[in-house]
């Protein structure tokens, strides 16, 4: 008798839900394009001078910080940890790495454009 109950009670939830379903959705009238906000002037983007020296500079000072961590451990520091003179020493080696395939492809794309007929 109670399985009886609870497939009535979801019988009855589903019309509810197939009746809302059923009803019909307002539309929100058309926007007046005078109230329509104005779009934001685009951010000055940096040309590839400013890019290439901003890339450079984060990769120096990543190399420096992971420099001063491994002297501050080899000299006995108790403030420097293992783990984070490894992962000083991992970042800064990844993004000399990621700074040399850039230059690479730099190089490359210079030459390729140079051997092009004029």
């Amino acid at each position: 008798m109670n399985n009886r109950v609870d497939i009535n009670n979801v019988l009855a939830e589903i019309r509810n839900i197939r009746s809302q379903m059923q009803q019909p959705v307002k539309i929100k009238p058309e926007v007046n394009p005078a109230e329509v906000r104005s779009v934001q002037p685009a951010r000055e983007t940096p040309n590839f001078n400013q890019m290439l020296t901003q890339a450079v500079n984060q990769v120096n000072d990543l190399q420096q910080n992971a420099a001063g961590l491994a002297n501050a451990y080899q000299a006995g520091d108790p403030q420097a940890d293992l783990t984070e003179v490894m992962i000083a020493s991992q970042k800064s080696s990844i993004a000399f790495q990621a700074l040399t395939q850039v230059r690479n492809k730099v190089v490359q794309a210079y030459e390729d454009i140079m051997k092009m007929p004029i």
